[in-house]
C-alpha cells in the first residue's frame, strides 16, 4: 500500500506520473518555482561569487581598467612614476613630484653662474695686461692651446663684436652657442615636468676630444694664423 502524504508537504509535479491526479489539498510547484528555489539553494551553499580586489583590498575595476606590469588592476588614483605608468605591487614609491619653482633652481642657478661670469669678463678687459693669469702652456712652450684666446673672445662676444669673437678663439663662439641650445632644452624639459638626463656616450667624448687636438694642431701651424689668438 502507498504511504499517504502528510498534510502540508508540498507535492512536485514531476514526482507523479504523467495522467496521474494531485491529491488534493496538496500545493503544487511549478518547474520553474522549483528549478528557480533548486538555483537559490545552491547558490547559497556555494557561497557568494569571488570577486578579484584591488593588491591593497576593495573591488576590483572593469576589465579594461589599467593592471600592474606583474598582473592585477590598478586602483584608481594609484601611485605612477613621473614618466607614467603604474607603480608595481612591493615596488619602490616614486619620488613625491617637486614644484615648478624647484625645478627650475638648478637651470635658473647655471644659467645665472654663466651670465654673471661673462658679465665679469665683460667688465674687465682681458686685452689689458694684468687683470688674468697668463696661460701656462703658452708662457713656456709658446704652444697655443684650445683655450687660449678664451677671455678676449667672450669679452668680444658680450658687447657683440662676433667677427672679433671669432678671430680670438673660434671653438669657444661655437661652444656658446651649444651651451645656449643646451639651456634651453634643459628649460623646456623643466617646464614640461619632464627630468633632464644627459648621457654622451664614449664615441662622442673621443669626438670632442678630436676636434679639440685638431683645432690645436691647426692653429699652431702657419697655414692657421687666422685660427691664433
Amino acid at each position: 500500500m502507498d504511504p499517504q502524504p502528510t498534510a502540508g508537504a508540498v507535492t512536485d509535479p514531476s514526482s507523479t506520473r504523467p495522467g496521474e491526479p494531485v491529491p488534493p489539498g496538496e500545493p503544487v510547484l511549478h518547474p520553474d518555482e522549483t528549478s528557480g528555489q533548486d538555483s537559490t539553494a545552491r547558490a547559497d551553499a556555494a557561497g557568494p561569487p569571488h570577486t578579484p580586489a584591488w593588491p591593497r583590498g576593495g573591488p576590483a575595476t572593469p576589465p579594461h581598467a589599467p593592471a600592474w606590469p606583474g598582473g592585477g588592476p590598478v586602483p584608481p588614483g594609484g601611485p605612477v612614476w613621473p614618466g607614467g605608468g603604474p607603480v608595481p605591487p612591493g615596488g619602490p614609491l616614486p619620488p613625491p613630484a617637486r614644484s615648478l619653482a624647484r625645478r627650475l633652481l638648478a637651470p635658473v642657478a647655471t644659467l645665472a653662474g654663466v651670465a654673471a661670469a661673462f658679465a665679469y669678463v665683460g667688465t674687465v678687459d682681458p686685452n689689458e695686461p694684468g687683470h688674468y693669469p697668463v696661460c701656462p702652456l703658452l708662457r713656456f712652450t709658446g704652444v697655443y692651446c684650445p683655450g687660449c684666446g678664451g677671455l678676449r673672445s667672450a669679452h668680444a662676444f658680450v658687447h657683440g663684436d662676433l667677427p672679433t669673437a671669432l678671430g680670438a678663439n673660434a671653438l669657444a663662439v661655437v661652444g656658446y652657442g651649444l651651451f645656449g641650445a643646451l639651456m634651453a632644452l634643459w628649460l623646456i624639459r623643466v617646464l614640461r615636468g619632464v627630468p633632464m638626463r644627459l648621457a654622451i656616450s664614449p664615441v662622442w667624448w673621443w669626438g670632442i676630444g678630436a676636434v679639440l687636438a685638431l683645432f690645436t694642431l691647426v692653429r699652431n701651424l702657419p697655414f692657421g694664423s687666422a685660427l691664433a689668438p
